[in-house]
């Protein structure tokens, strides 16, 4: 049995291993993959001692540290379901294997939602992004589309307004966030509406130059040329594997206190999978730091 397990390979598991290391913790690291959304990232700009990164760079630096300590890592496996058992809890995995320990961290993550249609995955860090406050700059001066009409779509539109050449927001329904926003919408002067829209596909070469969208009312489709395609229509936290072992809020986040606990001894969480504000990768590597060190601090009074 490990002392410490953490689940998902994101900034926040990353910086969880490090410090749960640097305890003399005996540690086991489960993933997917390594990076998670950093790595489907751009460019960041906005993270401490880098004026500009690409994400699976700066995740390939976190890997680099994390690998200079004694840490287990099984990538490449995901674990389906955690249970709670005598002295700790254990974790089944879709290939099938058990591994058990003491204390866990849970720091899953978010998904994307995502539009599936062609052009959206070939194009994935090629001009189609998930985050306008992660890439948004790198777009400065260009033509972009954004997909969305909630908050986060109106959101990312207001920032992208100030440094696009021009921003064209499509939208499946009539726009369904708050009133100020739509309010503050109007005064842009760059910006094409297009609501009752779909997106058909996202074209390209080696980056995207263009989005295909259907007029639902007419059945017209018209091209946009764009080299930037943001997907604001939403994330979805991965917590299924802990659904029935910890409640989860309406957005399916796992809610925590300061200390990263959960409502269930000896189960933290960190970074977007929990109900922190501020789904970023330095938010994220700093609630994982957090959560080690209260979970060595368990560990003791064990």
């Amino acid at each position: 049995m490990y002392d410490l397990m953490i689940i998902g390979g994101g900034p926040a598991g990353l910086a969880a291993s490090i410090y749960a290391a640097r305890k003399r913790l005996k540690a086991l690291l489960i993933s997917t993959d390594i990076g998670g959304q950093v790595n489907r990232t751009m460019g960041v700009e906005n993270y401490l001692g880098y004026q500009f990164i690409e994400g699976p760079e700066l995740i390939d630096k976190f890997q680099a540290q994390v690998s200079q300590y004694p840490i287990d890592q099984k990538v490449g496996d995901k674990v389906s379901q955690l249970a709670k058992i005598e002295g700790g809890f254990e974790a089944i995995t879709d290939a099938g294997n058990k591994y058990q320990s003491r204390v866990v961290i849970f720091t899953t993550g978010k998904s994307p939602r995502r539009l599936n249609i062609p052009g959206e995955t070939e194009f994935a860090g090629k001009g189609v992004t998930y985050c306008a406050i992660c890439d948004g700059p790198i777009f400065s001066g260009q033509k972009v589309a954004i997909v969305g009409g909630g908050n986060s779509a109106l959101e990312a539109t207001l920032d992208m307004v100030k440094i696009a050449e021009h921003v064209n927001l499509i939208s499946l329904t009539p726009l369904t966030g708050d009133a100020i926003l739509i309010e503050k919408l109007e005064e842009a002067k760059n910006l094409s509406l297009f609501t009752e829209y779909q997106s058909e596909k996202i074209e390209g070469r080696d980056f995207v130059n263009g989005i295909v969208i259907k007029d639902l009312k007419t059945g017209q489709s018209k091209r946009l040329e764009v080299t930037g395609v943001f997907i604001e229509i939403g994330l979805v936290p991965n917590s299924e594997a802990v659904k029935g072992l910890v409640e989860l809020n309406q957005w399916g986040e796992i809610p925590i206190n300061g200390a990263c606990e959960t409502k269930v001894p000896g189960l933290y969480a960190a970074g977007d999978v929990t109900d922190v504000p501020e789904k970023q990768i330095v938010v994220a590597a700093g609630e994982g730091a957090k959560a080690a060190l209260q979970a060595h601090r368990y560990l003791q009074r064990l």
